[in-house]
């Protein structure tokens, strides 16, 4: 979880954080809590200061280690307090296996073969210098999926992934997602993956690789 939110999040020397963690990162959310089985990791905003950050820890003590989602009412009700509450996030974060799927139709995309992202992905184009590695699954010389580090640190990389509308129940993201988290471990990082809990095609796509979820986390801005 430690890995996870430092890949979410820039943090200053004392641990707190900044930014988004990618090109032209918009502001961190002034509150992360991210559970796991182990306990549980808190983190918040450069602008929070000492007396609410220690309202908020408290809270954050008490955290059992079961049951989800996370309950955001508490920590919503003491933020309010200084701020209104102007974004909720909250879902699962899973790791991945040691197996993993064979990919035949994976490819990784680099500034010599960027157009099989057009038609279908062009959107991922900006993704081919800051997103590495970037792997597509490709059909008939055009990439359908793709799954590229869309946050990462030192020691894990964050995964993006998006499937052409026409395309998706094929198994491509499972390719792409597989391919991507092998060269991320080669690498020597941790390849992570999350996502919210109301986005159900995501979470079926995780069962599909068979990831291990080892928590979850709650953001609010």
């Amino acid at each position: 979880m430690r890995a996870h939110v430092e890949a979410l999040f820039t943090h200053d020397d004392a641990g707190r954080m900044l930014n988004v963690n990618e090109p032209s990162g918009k502001p961190a959310p002034r509150f992360f809590i991210g559970r796991t089985a182990q306990g549980s990791q808190w983190r918040f905003r450069h602008d929070v200061d000492d007396s609410l950050r220690r309202e908020l820890e408290l809270v954050c003590s008490s955290e059992p280690t079961t049951g989800e989602p996370l309950v955001s009412a508490t920590y919503e009700n003491i933020l309010a307090r200084v701020g209104p509450i102007r974004g909720i996030w909250s879902g699962p974060a899973y790791s991945f296996p040691d197996e993993l799927p064979t990919a035949p139709r994976a490819v990784v995309i680099s500034q010599t073969n960027r157009e099989l992202l057009r038609p279908h992905l062009e959107a991922w184009l900006p993704d081919i210098e800051t997103g590495q590695p970037l792997i597509a699954c490709v059909i008939d010389g055009r990439a359908v999926s793709v799954c590229c580090s869309v946050r990462k640190t030192v020691i894990a990389h964050e995964a993006g992934v998006e499937t052409a509308t026409e395309f998706r129940g094929r198994g491509c993201a499972v390719e792409a997602v597989a391919a991507w988290a092998r060269i991320v471990r080669d690498a020597g990082r941790i390849p992570l993956y999350s996502t919210s809990w109301q986005n159900h095609a995501s979470q079926a796509l995780a069962a599909k690789l068979r990831l291990l979820r080892f928590g979850a986390d709650l953001h609010i801005t």
